[in-house]
């Protein structure tokens, strides 16, 4: 059994303001570790629930986040960008199961640090009509691989979002949301140890879980921050102009979709 861990930092237990996510603050190297415990918690569980052979996917931000002499030394490292399969890269490598672990509710949500894979540029992403978050987003793209999201962990706005998406999946709260920058929190102890059951739960439910699959083509919509951000995005051709920050287009799968969006991000860097 093989198994991939993708890991964020937004939903990780003691994380809840900005300050903690990027790097150049002092509280981002205390942050980072927390994040690289909560991956070696998932990391223990999925060994310990019978895994093979585990990879471990560095998915916020620039995705080098966790210190690798920090890591579990029984997981292979993915870090670095860009990369076409972003926060899920390691499920083409023949991954039989997909854990998100530190994981965030959506754009204008009403999570800790609520965003959709930038919240500079995006206040918005909808497929065939249907919203969706990073782990909307990304558990449809590792469907499009045949890989299942098995478990989940984050702040209970993060769960009630995605519950529906992912059934099967064993769900860990890391922390309860009171605000976008505040609330209760796990301490970090008790949040490994819920995450390392959790994974180990997950896992054992594998022949039950199911791929979440979106068939194309698929009609895409991105609500953006600003009309400028709308501007500079429909410099693509391809892309349609809704209304002033909205705007439209046709991806042919899920991968692609997600490729464009990621583009869109890199652009977005113009306007800051």
């Amino acid at each position: 059994m093989k198994v991939l861990i993708s890991t964020d930092i937004e939903g990780v237990a003691g994380v809840y303001h900005a300050e903690q996510v990027r790097p150049g603050n002092p509280e981002f190297e205390r942050a980072r570790l927390l994040m690289a415990r909560e991956a070696n918690a998932a990391i223990d569980g999925a060994f310990a629930a019978g895994a093979t052979e585990v990879w471990v996917n560095d998915s916020h931000g620039g995705f080098r986040n966790m210190p690798p002499d920090v890591l579990d030394p029984r997981a292979q490292a993915i870090q670095g960008k860009p990369r076409y399969l972003s926060m899920v890269a390691g499920v083409e490598l023949g991954a039989d199961a997909l854990c998100m672990v530190g994981y965030h509710s959506r754009a204008r949500g009403r999570g800790i640090l609520a965003h959709t894979i930038n919240s500079f540029a995006f206040a918005g992403i909808w497929l065939n009509d249907q919203e969706l978050g990073e782990a909307g987003l990304y558990g449809a793209l590792a469907g499009e691989y045949g890989v299942p999201v098995v478990m989940g962990s984050g702040d209970d706005v993060f769960i009630e979002e995605n519950r529906g998406l992912f059934p099967r999946a064993a769900f860990v709260q890391t922390k309860r949301a009171t605000g976008f920058t505040s609330g209760i929190s796990l301490s970090p102890e008790q949040s490994r140890a819920a995450i390392r059951a959790g994974v180990i739960e997950g896992l054992a439910g594998l022949a039950q879980a199911r791929p979440l699959v979106l068939a194309g083509p698929l009609r895409v919509t991105l609500r953006t921050q600003s009309p400028a951000l709308a501007e500079l995005f429909c410099q693509w051709p391809e892309f349609e102009r809704v209304d002033g920050v909205t705007l439209g287009f046709t991806a042919g799968s899920v991968e692609a979709a997600v490729r464009m969006l990621n583009c869109c991000s890199a652009m977005s860097s113009m306007l800051r």
